[in-house]
């Protein structure tokens, strides 16, 4: 090295001091390539380091300099201005050759961070957290993170061993995003944030918000994912879904715990590519048209079912990589299943490696707790208000949309979001600026997020799970509405299962339960809901709520499925209930499938195959889900005999199918109805045929109409109604 002017060490002592307690407000400013006096100086700060060299040059002109050590981890020497440079360290575990993480300038642009701010950032996955990238033909991670009131960053991980003190980030003006690329690193290196707060306080090291994949439970860390790069086989699936219209669609989703289904009875739960084997073809077989995940975003306690999610943009690590969830995904959509996913934007658990305090203040929650706590969960709310955590909402729906090519959001606890009352007694919750109990922001959010999935998605639909009587929850957002595709009809839901816990000798006293909902039935894009919410926290199996002997209570089962399938809306069935699973469901049990020679249940399994087909190759039972016109009541009074008997129409000139449901477990013979067509008509489908385990009573398969008005119809049939049973007619020919 030439003779120098350059005293070491060149930086003075506190600035010194402030590396070695991983705190210092501006890293950048003393490490990399600095000029000092005339001459250039390179600072490397690597604690634990036996020794540094500064390596410069190529092929024959390279040349490795010992740095000069002060013994507290810095490391200095000589380098020629422009030259670009490496450097060889030697750790207790080896040496290591890499670029220098602070030889580089600015990363993000100017727009990656203009686009945050505003909330308008959809692509944030590729940009914030931790990716891949090659900057001046060097290989490495770029990690970007977003914190304001943060005093101080590290990235610490494997790859530095969990040292604070070695890769201290950069803070970039604006909105507060920190940002550091860790050269010679790349996919799988685990990681997570230090962060100092506001005033230099220690904070728990935090998981990366923007990770895409993470460690599997009860690990917490953040794992450096690959760029998504899977061969999907679906373009036909995906331009095809993108013509259609999806309320004019079939629609019969399977709700899955999949961990859960998988779960063998030594309490394996299973994997995606086992989900591909064995979930797959079951779907197939039960003739779903769709299944319906519940989160497998990244939770770390498996007793929430993922509904308290910490990783918005990570599959859970319980059941694979990323990858391995698109190969399901894209199996799916080869066996011609759709995937809806679960998603949380309502609130996030407050584990210390999560959301809570992310920065040493309320970042991503609100911090007034009338505003920022659900004490139904023990929950924070996002505070959807703020333009950022609003952007990162939306880009997490986005991310499952596009980069996984999800066919649908359902989106979680909606209701908890529009009120700011929910579940909240006066005096503890903030009215809006207007006085009112909604919540306006999540009104606004969830326009914005349902413009941007049908604008982006392809064809992707969103479902709200909305309990309330909140208006255009369906109507489009330039009519002013919210905007989403559909919503559970959860006065259905509740209805109907109350309707069929009653003894069938009190039901004709409450025929209500059966005819109520569909003086609203119209009003929105509904989806009927039989779902975990239903077979969980004591309130026992769907099964179990049926009343009787075995023989009614499993009679009452496909009574019960069979209306469900007939009545108008979208359908969702949670796992267990097509075969009428005994005990309610448990996470941690295995999934109890019925063996072969339980009749009843094969018997309830077989009925729900039969009216997934009959169905989907009726477009009476779709086509006008959300329109009166696919509806009509022939028989809604009868409570005498519990007899109900409606209509249901395409809108294409043909005669409607008749749809007959006895709610009691007499038979009804002779049962005269007025049919709007004369001639032939064919039992499509009877609950109580030998095949469902019933008892067999019907009427051959068909019945002729005789020229006797009934119902306001010139012509009727006289029927046999089995017990505890539906039976859904169409009609044949005129003449014969």
């Amino acid at each position: 090295m030439p003779q120098s002017s350059v005293h070491f060490p060149s930086l003075p002592p506190h600035d010194i001091l402030l590396l070695e307690e991983a705190r210092h407000p501006d890293p950048f400013a003393v490490l990399g390539r600095h000029r000092v006096g005339d001459e250039s100086v390179v600072r490397a700060f690597l604690p634990g380091a036996h020794y540094v060299e500064l390596v410069t040059g190529e092929g024959d002109t390279r040349k490795a300099v010992a740095m000069i050590a002060e013994g507290n981890g810095l490391f200095e020497a000589l380098c020629p201005t422009d030259e670009p440079y490496r450097l060889r360290v030697s750790w207790p575990d080896g040496i290591i050759e890499a670029a220098d993480p602070y030889a580089f300038g600015l990363l993000l642009s100017e727009e990656d961070i203009y686009l945050f701010a505003e909330g308008r950032h959809f692509d944030l996955a590729t940009r914030l957290g931790a990716n891949p990238r090659v900057f001046d033909g060097i290989e490495g991670v770029l990690f970007a993170v977003w914190a304001p009131n943060a005093s101080h960053i590290s990235v610490v991980g494997d790859f530095n061993g969990w040292d604070a003190r070695h890769h201290p980030m950069r803070r970039r003006l604006g909105p507060g995003i920190w940002e550091l690329f860790v050269p010679g690193i790349g996919p799988g290196a685990v990681y997570k944030y230090a962060i100092a707060g506001p005033h230099g306080e220690p904070l728990s090291w935090k998981a990366d918000p923007l990770g895409r994949r993470q460690e599997e439970p009860p690990r917490t860390g953040s794992i450096v994912a690959a760029a998504p790069d899977f061969a999907w086989s679906d373009a036909e699936w995906l331009a095809r879904r993108e013509r259609a219209n999806p309320v004019n669609e079939p629609m019969a989703a399977y709700e899955v715990h999949v961990g859960s289904w998988l779960r063998s009875e030594w309490g394996q739960m299973g994997s995606w590519d086992e989900a591909s084997e064995r979930l797959i073809p079951y779907l197939q077989y039960m003739g779903f048209s769709h299944v319906e995940l519940m989160p497998i975003t990244e939770h770390p306690f498996g007793g929430s079912w993922g509904y308290q999610p910490l990783g918005l943009f990570a599959p859970t690590a319980r059941l694979g990589p990323p990858e391995a969830f698109a190969r399901f995904v894209d199996r799916c959509h080869a066996a011609g299943i759709g995937v809806i996913l679960d998603w949380v934007p309502a609130h996030f658990p407050s584990d210390d490696h999560g959301l809570a305090r992310f920065d040493g203040t309320a970042l991503y929650e609100h911090e007034d707790p009338r505003q920022g706590f659900h004490r139904d969960w023990n929950t924070l709310i996002y505070n959807v208000g703020r333009r950022e955590v609003r952007g990162f909402l939306i880009a997490s729906a986005l991310w499952w949309v596009e980069t996984f090519h999800l066919d649908g959001l359902r989106v979680d606890a909606v209701a908890s979001m529009l009120y700011r009352d929910y579940s909240r007694e006066p005096g503890e919750w903030v009215p809006n600026q207007y006085g009112g109990r909604e919540n306006l922001e999540a009104v606004s959010f969830f326009q914005e997020l349902n413009t941007l999935v049908g604008g982006r998605g392809r064809g992707a639909v969103t479902i709200a799970e909305e309990s309330t009587a909140w208006p255009g929850v369906t109507t489009p957002v330039h009519l002013g509405g919210l905007g989403f595709h559909f919503k559970w009809n959860m006065g259905w839901m509740h209805d109907t299962l109350r309707y069929f816990a009653r003894d069938p000798i009190h039901r004709g006293h409450h025929g209500d339960d059966v005819t109520f909902g569909l003086i609203y039935a119209f009003s929105e894009n509904f989806v009927l809901p039989i779902s975990h919410d239903e077979v969980v926290h004591g309130k026992g199996s769907l099964l179990a709520r049926m009343p009787g002997d075995d023989w009614q209570r499993f009679a009452n089962l496909r009574l019960c499925l069979a209306l469900m399938w007939s009545h108008p809306g979208k359908k969702l069935l949670f796992m267990g209930c097509e075969f009428g699973a005994e005990q309610e469901w448990n996470v941690d049990a295995p999934f109890p499938w019925p063996d072969d020679g339980d009749t009843r249940r094969r018997g309830a399994m077989q009925l729900v195959r039969d009216l997934n087909a009959l169905y989907r190759a009726t477009p009476a039972l779709y086509r006008l889900d959300h329109e009166p016109e696919g509806f009509g009541w022939v028989i809604a009074d009868d409570n005498a005999n519990s007899v109900f008997a409606f209509t249901r129409s395409a809108g294409d000139g043909k005669p409607p199918l008749m749809v007959v449901a006895n709610m009691t477990p007499v038979p009804r013979h002779d049962y005269r109805i007025g049919v709007p067509a004369a001639g032939l008509w064919r039992e499509r489908l009877n609950s109580d045929a030998d095949i469902y385990a019933g008892s067999g009573l019907g009427n051959g398969g068909q019945a002729r109409a005789q020229a006797i008005p009934a119902h306001g119809q010139r012509q009727s049939l006289s029927l046999t109604l089995p017990p505890l049973a539906l039976i859904v007619l169409e009609h044949g020919s005129a003449g014969g």
